[in-house]
């Protein structure tokens, strides 16, 4: 009785916020309407309160139980929808549900979906974090949640994670150009922060330099894993005094903006650029000419993901597990490599 009567009511909350209930409570519910200042004033009295909704303590063993929380940076991109039909065709298979939310990119949206899921009382997470993972992480691993990260690893936490062999890839489509005798190789990545994107430029920069080549500074670009920033990076290359001859975009968004802006400048693939992309896309046999890609097994990433959760929420004391599934080089002409038919995928 004593630890029920000390538990903080949602009337401290508002109080605390200088809001009403009824805010707090949209608040807690994800619900729109809710202006930016007050909904920041109700989650930081939530947090200096240690405030848990009775709701969700109550429907622990009946709903919230049943819920799996998946938190993604970029819906719009192709990868993470992928990983998340694969989480999902592991849940459908269960009784457990999956509540999905998107933070942009956005370590402040960030926060917020991830106090919402606290407040539904989720039983498990699986996320890609931000360039500035949030504590909150760490406090909900310390309160018992079961936790995957998935495509961005996090090397100071101690939680299973699901990545693919960057490393591998990057090195094998850097080396493949190599190959066909380009010497001035590009790169277009994502933020360092990222380990996506630092392990693909040591692909990149280990297949230079067991080719005795440079890595020019000015042939390696760092932007947004978005296509606008891939278009910008290809334009910065371009207009260099002595620009590349094949670029390696490290993500599928990446590389549709670098095919704009090669586009806009009327350059030939392969013959005046050739380009290798990161990540298999659907439409890549349909451009002219069809693209050589680095192909991740993203909906495997999701199905395995959620299995490591569901085995936790099981057994929350099994050892953690670190999965590395395999990439692969997809050859096309994009490259400069002819070929009537696809070459077929071997796993590096």
């Amino acid at each position: 009785a004593n630890a029920r009567s000390a538990a903080p009511t949602v009337k401290e909350v508002a109080r605390r916020a200088g809001v009403s209930t009824a805010t707090v409570s949209r608040v807690l519910s994800g619900s729109a309407g809710v202006r930016e200042p007050l909904r920041s004033r109700v989650l930081e009295a939530v947090r200096s309160l240690a405030y848990r909704p009775n709701r969700a303590a109550r429907d622990l063993r009946v709903r919230s139980s049943r819920a799996v929380g998946v938190l993604i940076p970029d819906i719009e991109n192709p990868f993470f929808t992928s990983v998340v039909c694969g989480i999902e065709d592991v849940l459908r298979k269960t009784d457990y549900s999956l509540l999905l939310a998107n933070y942009n990119e956005d370590p402040d949206q960030e926060v917020r979906r991830l106090e919402v899921f606290r407040a539904e009382g989720v039983c498990g997470l699986i996320f890609a974090a931000s360039r500035a993972p949030s504590p909150l992480y760490v406090e909900l691993g310390k309160a018992g949640l079961a936790m995957v990260a998935v495509s961005r690893l996090l090397s100071r936490w101690r939680i299973d994670q699901v990545t693919v062999a960057n490393r591998d890839g990057a090195y094998a489509a850097t080396s493949h150009l190599i190959r066909l005798r380009h010497q001035r190789i590009a790169i277009i990545n994502g933020p360092l922060v990222l380990t996506t994107a630092r392990d693909r430029q040591s692909g990149y920069e280990d297949a230079l330099r067991e080719a005795a080549l440079p890595a020019d500074e000015n042939l390696i670009v760092h932007c947004d894993f978005r296509q606008a920033a891939g278009y910008s990076a290809m334009l910065q290359l371009l207009d260099l005094a002595c620009p590349p001859t094949a670029v390696f975009a490290g993500s599928n968004l990446l590389t549709l903006g670098a095919l704009q802006a090669i586009h806009e400048r009327h350059l030939d693939i392969p013959g005046q650029m050739a380009i290798v992309g990161f990540d298999e896309m659907p439409w890549a046999i349909s451009l002219r000419p069809p693209l050589t890609t680095v192909a991740q097994p993203a909906f495997e990433v999701g199905r395995t993901a959620a299995e490591l959760l569901l085995a936790r929420v099981r057994e929350p004391a099994l050892p953690r597990r670190q999965v590395v599934l395999e990439t692969r080089l997809i050859v096309r002409s994009s490259c400069g490599f002819e070929s009537s038919k696809e070459m077929s995928a071997r796993p590096l």
